[in-house]
């Protein structure tokens, strides 16, 4: 037996990730591949994080129960067994307690009361009705549906369901096919809420990016600093928003969608075909939610509370990257409040959780008033849509525990140490963030989520980035731009399964939003997102990795996608 054992030694570790990525070898994958390959076979994320957070739990208990004793008996691996679970327990609670994740989740939570108090208002469907007032044709049908979609940029959610059911009847009006409909508002749904610099996504994003970081052993950065210079490389959000509207405005399309338009224009079908086995697509709305009938709406009830946020969010920024600023950067600051270099120096110092917390609990207690004020709900009332709001991002809170769970799991075996020590060598750098992209693109199409995605990949690109831009010599600033167009390739790669994948909660909410077939919507939508993901591929990153400009490679890319939808799109009248 003791022979036996010794052929194991690599699975058992001590304290230090750098000696456990040395014993551990290869085992040191198998949290984040558990967690991968459980997200393809059971499509639950929360059940495969989980999975991926025991695994790695019941590898670190196994050294401390078992190494450290002289004969392996039951009591041991029954030992092994419980502390396993109870290191989870402790990993959760470490994640929690730390001041800035409870920030993010303070955030993340007050953001959800926020976008219930404004629907419960009824503020989201007057702004969405007079946008709806001013559409005239199949054109500004579309072009209004895919601005309202910017406009409700704060949550994807609830951007799916205030524009769905408004802009439907319009689209069902001027013939436009539920399958394109669907598609516009899937459109203007992640992808905008993944590059929003106020939204429910970015406490998840940055807080990713800031222990990805601390792992690697760098805890003096600016985490929003650099999800703000990430914006510019998220090339399939960028090109894909870009490229509905080129639809729109040049009335071409090409594949299943071509064929869906033709039929809604031609015969004013303009749903598919029912099918057996589809999903329901009946109206959904949320009745708790749902506006009073008594109530007379305006949109105002939604602008103010929400430019509430956007300004407050703006202010405190400001002030709060200011406090963090320091002899130089704090004198240039004074002499120059406004400038733009200042703004970029404080809005990089800043601590987004704390000021988007504060930001969109006033805007809360704004919003509360003007509902009380006008009678459309008492103050118990609002206080209850408010903590139901809350409700609503219980699974985002969720994800985020046992991803950053599953972070402090892969930091402690020294999973990265390993990755970086086997790739670094043998992958050149102009292709990694390619590769980081094509990877982050498949496993979000396989779990269906972006929250996952992220989770699971970025606590290994980081490390690895880092490693591979050192090793080849790079300069600070050339390797700290290297970073930020990996974490990019993570943070964009992810939208592209939230927004195609048949099993996303986003496309089946626009499905069902757009009252579309849901195989219909997936079916004709995928040739779409895989020509923008191809293209973003090959002439965003790979150009951007070998030096060319981002400012040259957003507009470039821009005119090849008309130019493009013009040789292979047909006209759609």
């Amino acid at each position: 037996m003791k022979y036996i054992f010794l052929c194991f030694l690599p699975l058992f570790s001590f304290a230090n990730p750098q000696e456990n990525a040395q014993l551990f070898g290869f085992y040191t994958l198998i949290p984040p591949c558990i967690a991968i390959l459980l997200a393809f076979i059971t499509k639950d994320v929360i059940l495969s994080l989980f999975m991926g957070v025991l695994s790695g739990t019941f590898l670190l208990s196994l050294a401390s129960n078992i190494f450290h004793s002289t004969q392996i008996t039951l009591i041991n691996i029954y030992n092994t067994a419980v502390e396993s679970f109870s290191k989870i327990v402790s990993y959760i609670l470490v994640s929690a307690s730390d001041s800035v994740n409870a920030g993010i989740i303070l955030q993340i939570l007050c953001i959800g009361g926020l976008v219930a108090l404004v629907t419960k208002m009824g503020g989201a469907k007057a702004l969405a009705l007079n946008f709806a007032k001013k559409a005239k044709s199949a054109l500004s049908v579309q072009i209004n549906t895919w601005f309202l979609g910017l406009l409700i940029f704060f949550d994807d959610y609830a951007n799916l369901l205030i524009v769905g059911p408004i802009m439907r009847p319009l689209a069902d009006k001027f013939k436009i096919s539920r399958e394109k409909f669907a598609f516009i508002i899937d459109s203007t749904a992640a992808p905008v809420a993944g590059i929003a610099v106020i939204s429910t996504w970015i406490g998840f994003e940055v807080s990713l990016i800031k222990t990805a970081y601390e792992n690697i052993g760098i805890s003096d950065i600016s985490a929003f600093g650099i999800f703000l210079q990430t914006i510019p490389y998220r090339f399939y959000n960028i090109f894909m928003l870009f490229f509905v509207l080129m639809t729109a405005v040049m009335r071409r399309e090409f594949g299943p969608m071509y064929k869906a338009e033709l039929r809604a224009r031609s015969t004013g079908q303009v749903a598919p075909l029912q099918k057996s086995g589809k999903i329901d697509t009946t109206e959904i709305e949320d009745q708790f939610l749902a506006p009073k009938e008594n109530i007379k709406i305006h949109s105002f009830d939604a602008i103010v509370p929400i430019l509430t946020l956007i300004f407050l969010s703006i202010i405190g920024f400001y002030l709060n990257g200011l406090e963090s600023l320091k002899d130089k950067e704090l004198e240039f600051a004074k002499n120059n409040p406004f400038s733009f270099e200042t703004l970029r120096l404080t809005f990089g110092k800043t601590d987004s959780s704390v000021v988007l917390f504060q930001a969109a609990l006033f805007a809360a207690i704004v919003a509360i008033f003007l509902g009380v004020k006008r009678k459309i709900f008492t103050i118990k009332e609002a206080i209850e849509t408010w903590i139901y709001g809350w409700k609503t991002m219980i699974l985002t809170i969720v994800l985020l525990l046992f991803a950053w769970s599953l972070s402090s799991v892969v930091k402690d075996l020294g999973t990265s140490l390993f990755i970086t020590g086997l790739l670094a060598d043998k992958i050149q750098e102009f292709i990694l963030p390619a590769l980081i992209f094509a990877l982050a693109s498949v496993i979000s199409f396989a779990i269906g989520t972006s929250y996952g995605t992220m989770g699971i990949l970025m606590p290994l690109v980081v490390p690895l980035a880092h490693t591979i831009g050192k090793d080849s010599g790079m300069d600070s600033n050339t390797l700290h731009h290297y970073m930020v167009v990996n974490i990019s390739c993570v943070l964009t790669g992810a939208i592209f399964g939230n927004h195609c994948s048949p099993i996303a909660d986003n496309v089946i909410l626009s499905s069902m939003s757009g009252k579309c077939d849901h195989m219909e919507h997936v079916r004709t939508q995928i040739p779409y997102a895989l020509f923008i993901c191809i293209l973003s591929l090959f002439s965003g990153y790979i150009p951007v990795s070998l030096g060319l400009s981002v400012w040259i490679v957003l507009p470039l890319n821009c005119l090849f996608i008309v130019f493009l939808l013009r040789i292979i799109g047909k006209k759609c009248e």
